[in-house]
């Protein structure tokens, strides 16, 4: 390669630093768009992607200097067949000088008609290449013919080689979080369509158990009992994705209520949801509010009971059976707090780390083994505490009791609420 001149040095400086600044792909082009014309002419650049282990390419960013783009960001098109198959195998840059006239050679390439009818007449293909592999392609097109020569191949080169890395650890993070969207849009969906139909069929078999359609037999009582615990299992299951599925999906915004009734608006409505499954294993509650039985608080009260609820649900599912559950609710220094303590088996200093954390789940005893969970709720909650800026801790004595608690600060600490915490910000209701 022919050695740079100092211009070209330096704006070689230049693309290192930016690069080096980890910016993301569209940043990336823009600015070698902008700043390297003086090296590479081009009047449209573009970066594309291999997928489907090589079998297909699509288009990431494009960025010209010229309006209407035919061939934009989501273009894919085959491998298979196509001139950039010999690019991909031999990792060989590639100059077409004149498109019009490689279109008539390659009829079939749709890629080149859409440019050719952008107004391109030359192009320069350079691949992406990481630890010796393929995995995307740099394009410079210009509505010149025969603009790129073997010195502006050599450059390109030179910037390919700073810039492949990065650019592959930036798409791939891109390709996870468009997997991660579609997973919880299909997680969403799926749920919201389970809950409805599940539900009602709880209700009738709930119906048919209590004997309003007639009488029914003592097995088959305990038939429709087993049906309805395991169709509420079900429920609780579609709650918490579809709690996930709005906490992942950045669908989940706080919406502050001031002066909220904690025992009426959050406390309360929790223990209802959660009441069946406390009776059922013959757990007795005890709500303990001391001196603030009518505490009035500032937070979002939805989002809230959905922390009590998991908390009451984790308590009725693996604590002992026949034991005592007790909610406690106190004004502290900044804030207030719940907790929610039982007994039961508790969890190992070990297992502690593995709390709030998705798809986590701690192992059970034998007694309550068959109580699977998702591992979802205490995740649900934790990220629902931290929109709060609220802190979520747990504490266990193994073999004994578990304790879980949430501690939310007053004023929440929101672009909607300012100003400093003072104990006026919480109220004890008339």
């Amino acid at each position: 390669m022919k050695r740079m001149t100092a211009e070209e040095r330096a704006i070689m400086r230049k693309v290192n630093q930016r690069i080096a600044a980890k910016p993301s792909l569209a940043d990336v082009i823009d600015y070698l768009f902008d700043e390297t014309q003086d090296l590479i002419p081009c009047d449209r650049i573009s970066l594309a992607f291999l997928e489907e282990e090589g079998r297909r390419i699509v288009c990431n960013h494009v960025r010209a200097n010229y309006k209407p783009l035919l061939l934009t960001r989501g273009f894919t098109e085959d491998i298979l067949g196509s001139s950039l198959a010999a690019v991909l195998e031999t990792g060989i840059p590639r100059i077409i000088g004149d498109l019009t006239q490689y279109l008539q050679d390659h009829p079939e390439s749709r890629s080149t008609e859409l440019l050719v009818r952008e107004g391109v007449r030359a192009n320069l293909t350079c691949p992406l290449v990481v630890e010796g592999r393929v995995v995307g392609f740099m394009f410079r097109s210009s509505l010149t013919p025969n603009r790129y020569t073997r010195r502006h191949v050599e450059l390109q080169i030179s910037i390919s080689e700073r810039l492949s890395q990065a650019v592959d650890k930036a798409w791939r993070i891109e390709q996870l979080e468009q997997a991660n969207r579609a997973y919880l849009e299909m997680l969403g969906f799926v749920s919201h369509e389970l809950k409805s139909p599940v539900a009602s069929m709880v209700t009738d078999a709930r119906l048919v158990a209590d004997g309003y359609l007639g009488e029914v037999s003592d097995q088959q009582h305990d038939k429709l009992e087993r049906l309805i615990r395991k169709g509420e299992y079900l429920l609780e299951l579609v709650r918490q994705y579809l709690d996930l599925a709005r906490v992942e999906g950045r669908e989940l915004e706080l919406h502050i209520q001031r002066n909220t009734k904690l025992d009426a608006e959050i406390i309360q409505p929790a223990v209802e949801v959660v009441r069946n499954q406390l009776e059922e294993r013959g757990m007795t509650l005890e709500i303990d509010e001391a001196q603030t039985p009518r505490l009035l608080v500032d937070c979002d009260p939805a989002l809230l009971r959905v922390v009590v609820v998991n908390f009451l649900a984790n308590a009725a599912k693996y604590g002992a059976p026949g034991g005592r559950v007790t909610v406690k609710v106190r004004a502290s220094h900044g804030g207030f707090y719940i907790s929610v303590w039982n007994e039961g088996p508790g969890f190992s200093l070990a297992d502690r780390k593995k709390l709030f954390r998705r798809f986590s789940r701690l192992g059970t005893p034998t007694d309550t083994g068959t109580r699977r969970g998702t591992g979802l709720g205490l995740y649900n909650s934790w990220r629902i505490v931290q929109l709060h800026r609220g802190r979520i801790r747990a504490h266990s004595q193994h073999e004994s009791w578990a304790e879980f608690i949430v501690e939310i600060p007053q004023p929440v600490d929101t672009g909607e609420l300012q100003g400093d915490w003072s104990p006026e910000h919480l109220h004890l209701g008339e």
